[in-house]
């Protein structure tokens, strides 16, 4: 164990300087890692030592006090990787300002903010994003229409270099940015929960396809009850109701998705078959 005399003989803090390339590889090393050595003790702690490591060797040219910075992110740290960026990337300009007097501030700062910004990284990205975009993609290829594969491959395109500037922004902000957020997470993601629902909603009709082929026949007087019943209702009234089942179903947590897909795939071809249902 080194006194704090001798480590400020051995390191000058605030005068090492990373560059763009370093920060660059330590985003991709733990992007690349994030989840592929995902455990449940220290849950991405491993993959972030895996991306800081070379950035903090070069901060670091005393062994213990590299020694002690690694250990340090090896505790558990677990956040929506592409809000785990911007943690890491101020965490990086903590360490090159104040060096391992900053170990403590940095895993408060961490442990803080993981949280509030995995609730606004699983909305918007694990949520909205897949959601929207993908619905929007699929209906299009319903129609026939490559552009929303191409769409949905170009954004995931940009977005990926997109997680690259988020380090940046992170380690060029140091807290300030995400300090300042701090009190608007909650309101920002509530905002961009509302606005997810209003978009799923609306596409619900054009998404599910849901037609009851039967037809009311008393004497010569027909009457389909799809169009002449069910719509003068409410128009897509059986794609919303099935939704709600669907939604009520995957929220009990009681029954998988693959049994869920596997029951309306066996639901739709009984009921087709004995006419119900039509395409």
């Amino acid at each position: 164990m080194i006194s704090m005399s001798e480590l400020n003989t051995t390191t000058e803090y605030g005068k090492v300087t990373l560059t763009k390339g370093d920060i660059n590889k330590a985003a991709f090393r733990y992007m690349f890692m994030a989840c592929n050595t995902f455990n449940y003790q220290t849950q991405q702690g491993p993959a972030v030592v895996y991306g800081l490591e070379k950035s903090l060797r070069k901060i670091y040219k005393n062994d213990d006090d590299y020694i002690a910075s690694l250990n340090n992110h090896f505790k558990y740290f677990n956040t929506t990787t592409w809000m785990g960026n911007l943690l890491l990337g101020s965490s990086l300009a903590m360490e090159v300002k104040d060096g391992r007097s900053s170990l403590e501030a940095v895993q408060a700062f961490k442990t803080g903010m993981m949280g509030p910004l995995a609730g606004v990284g699983d909305t918007l990205i694990w949520v909205l994003y897949p959601t929207i975009m993908g619905s929007i993609a699929a209906y299009m290829g319903l129609e026939g229409s490559p552009v929303g594969a191409i769409i949905w491959l170009c954004l995931n395109i940009f977005f990926l270099f997109f997680r690259f500037k988020l380090f940046h922004i992170g380690y060029h902000s140091g807290l300030k940015l995400v300090t300042a957020l701090g009190s608007k997470l909650s309101v920002f993601t509530e905002a961009a929960s509302i606005m997810g629902l209003t978009v799923v909603g609306a596409l619900i009709p054009a998404v599910v396809n849901v037609h009851v082929g039967l037809t009311f026949s008393s004497g010569e007087v027909e009457l389909p009850i799809q169009s002449e019943i069910l719509d003068k209702i409410m128009p897509s009234l059986i794609p919303a109701a099935l939704t709600i089942v669907l939604y009520k179903m995957i929220s009990s947590k009681k029954i998988s998705i693959i049994s869920i897909i596997f029951l309306v795939i066996a639901f739709s071809l009984v009921l087709s078959f004995f006419g119900i249902l039509k395409v």
